[in-house]
């Protein structure tokens, strides 16, 4: 799983820079077994297709483990906060899931700035953002709204 720190790099961008079509970082995370099960044990989910491979395919009629849809949910809101910086306010969020993925199967998660406008003394940007699996199907759209100072300074800065 890629995650940001020094295995991620932040782009520094300027708030008075975004246009839209900018891409934001793309999160790429392959999920395991195990993290499936201590994710289901963290949120009190008992759902068995979520950590028994037996029961999720003999029982279920899937093809493996499932990712929790609130998992993705979380990986999706992560790709905003993470580009978005600890000076920005997550002002809406939004996501619907379209699909399944399994446990073992690579994901991506990404958005793109679909607008940018002022409001007072804050720069609001709103951005449309996608889950996908290795094959390109969307498995969750998204969309978000992120507000920033609006003196120019870097995303990351307070």
């Amino acid at each position: 799983m890629t995650a940001p720190g020094p295995e991620r790099e932040r782009e520094h961008v300027r708030v008075a820079d975004l246009r839209p079509g900018d891409r934001l970082p793309v999160l790429t995370v392959t999920p395991g077994p195990e993290q499936l099960f201590f994710f289901s044990a963290a949120v009190y989910n008992g759902h068995r297709i979520h950590y028994d491979r037996g029961w999720a395919v003999d029982v279920e009629g899937h093809p493996g483990v499932l990712v929790q849809g609130a998992l993705q949910t979380a990986w999706l809101a992560r790709v905003v906060t993470d580009w978005a910086g600890p000076s920005a306010r997550l002002v809406r969020f939004g996501s619907r899931n379209r699909g399944s993925a399994v446990a073992g199967e690579t994901l991506t998660f990404s958005g793109a700035v679909t607008a940018v406008h002022h409001d007072g003394d804050r720069v609001v940007v709103d951005l449309e953002l996608t889950g996908a699996n290795a094959a390109g199907e969307v498995l969750m759209p998204g969309e978000a709204t992120v507000s920033f100072p609006a003196a120019g300074t870097p995303r990351d800065q307070p």
